[in-house]
């Protein structure tokens, strides 16, 4: 028996197992360090929250980051506006969808081909207005009618919470439901943060139908600075010494720039010295360190400005988060 659950052990292990004996030095040393101090702040009773920028939705990291909330591996969220839409795009129109490998050689005439197509490119992946935005649009706006009808406000994640509860698009599903990490959010009323909403596609959307007088009050959505103070109010509540909150950031941007800040808020503007620093960094960039780049900033200066600690564990890899977030998140769930 016991020769058998170590032979399962190390074939569930496969992925963990090579890296762990390939992955010696420099970036690949540092992604190894990165994911054993995540395990590590978990098994010491940590929380985790996990930062999306780019277009890792469209890159179907909901794949893993939806197991990583079912086994309670993070427990809250901070995305931009793109990310939160595009996983339920992908959700309801992959089938639509078309890659473009060699988007590298698209002249300008290629591109407006799309245009007239109404394929929104993103890199190598284009996204169908019609089967994706316009579908979600049609099912979301009676939501937000519903809300500014009865004087009711809510955030943008709870909007989305909402649709995927009522079962309104499950008609529509083309993959496995259990590859979308919103509906997995959504099963465990996941907190998300995701600030500047308003950039995204449905943000824009929304910002029309104020505009055309279909949503009569504009404060219907919940937007930036009441995220910020319901941030504050969760990290007040959850954050001990004993339960520190990590912060793994895939990125950069406003989706890890706006929520790490909330500790020198909490600190500096509410003089609430009792709640502990972020317990745990790690950041998957390609942005190099440079001058002024916060993105390309060392973990270190964030020291000078109240959010980590001089003995906050620290790790950086600097590579393509498509390639490195889901080597990291193998290991952390012991694939």
């Amino acid at each position: 028996m016991a020769t058998l659950l170590v032979a399962f052990e190390t074939l569930t292990m496969q992925i963990t197992n090579f890296l762990k004996h390939h992955f010696r030095h420099f970036n690949a040393a540092a992604l190894i360090d990165a994911a054993d101090g995540y395990n590590k702040h978990l098994a010491d009773g940590g929380k985790m929250m996990i930062t999306l920028a780019g277009a890792m939705s469209t890159a179907e990291m909901g794949i893993q980051l939806a197991e990583l909330i079912r086994q309670d591996k993070v427990q809250i969220i901070s995305c931009t506006g793109a990310n939160l839409e595009e996983d339920i795009f992908n959700l309801v129109a992959h089938d639509f969808y078309e890659r473009v490998p060699h988007y590298r050689d698209l002249t300008a005439a290629d591109e407006h081909e799309l245009l007239k197509r109404h394929m929104n490119r993103v890199t190598d992946t284009c996204i169908p207005e019609e089967e994706a935005m316009r579908r979600i649009e049609h099912t979301v706006l009676k939501h937000w009618e519903k809300a500014d009808q009865a004087g009711e406000s809510y955030f943008p994640h709870e909007f989305f919470y909402q649709i995927l509860k009522s079962g309104d698009l499950e008609q529509y599903y083309q993959i496995d439901p259990k590859d979308s990490w919103m509906l997995a959010a959504a099963e465990k009323n996941l907190p998300i943060i995701c600030p500047g909403w308003e950039d995204s596609t449905l943000g824009n959307i929304y910002a029309g139908h104020v505009i055309s007088g279909d949503i009569k009050n504009v404060h219907t959505m919940k937007t930036g600075i009441q995220y910020m103070m319901y941030l504050a109010d969760w990290y007040t509540k959850t954050a001990t010494e004993e339960s520190k909150i990590g912060f793994f950031q895939i990125g950069g941007g406003i989706a890890g720039d706006f929520p790490i800040c909330v500790v020198p808020m909490l600190h500096q503007d509410l003089q609430r010295h009792d709640v502990p620093l972020w317990g745990y960094f790690a950041q998957i960039s390609d942005s190099t360190t440079s001058y002024g780049s916060y993105s390309g900033a060392v973990p270190n200066e964030k020291i000078t400005w109240g959010k980590l600690g001089e003995k906050t564990p620290k790790f950086i890899i600097e590579s393509d988060a498509t390639i490195v977030a889901p080597l990291i998140f193998a290991i952390v769930l012991g694939q």
